[in-house]
């Protein structure tokens, strides 16, 4: 076959279209544009989607991972009201009543006659008898006399570890 245009066509085509057996150079840049942009518009949305999370990434622990089920739950259910409080969740700043707990722990060590910080490791119960003997023989000394014949106090029985959930 002969490469001749069609007697009615004109001298001059536009440049878009191609001869035949040629590439489409068009379709494979349009092509292109297209994976580009959707893949672009996947990336926004997901970067959207996790805000709440990078948000809530310098709080607490247990507040992240709150927010970050609510994320999932909103992009599983695409029920959007998930993710807004997760983004409200993210946004409050949740006191931080761990200090004020240890502070609490270390004064009630303190009063029972422990090292604060001492009651923390409760694997060894050899500490908790060694601080309960301690204990027994500072209220032997303050509240009776020696040779009066009181009765020593009541040993308390030692704790078991608690294992802590991290």
């Amino acid at each position: 076959m002969a490469d001749t245009m069609h007697p009615a066509a004109t001298q001059h085509l536009p440049s878009f279209i191609t001869a035949p057996g040629e590439t489409d150079v068009l379709m494979v840049v349009m092509a292109a544009i297209l994976l580009l942009s959707v893949l672009g518009f996947g990336i926004l949305f997901l970067r959207l989607h996790t805000l709440p999370e990078r948000m809530a990434h310098k709080g607490h622990k247990i507040q992240f991972e709150i927010v970050a089920v609510l994320g999932l739950i909103a992009l599983f259910t695409h029920m959007h009201i998930f993710w807004v409080i997760g983004l409200l969740l993210a946004l409050i700043d949740i006191p931080d009543f761990g200090n004020a707990l240890r502070r609490i722990a270390g004064s009630t060590e303190k009063m029972a006659g422990m090292k604060p910080g001492e009651g923390a490791d409760l694997g060894d119960t050899s500490d908790i008898e060694q601080a309960h003997d301690a204990a027994t023989a500072r209220s032997s000394q303050v509240g009776s006399r020696p040779g009066d014949g009181s009765a020593a106090p009541k040993p308390v029985p030692a704790r078991r570890k608690e294992l802590g959930h991290a």
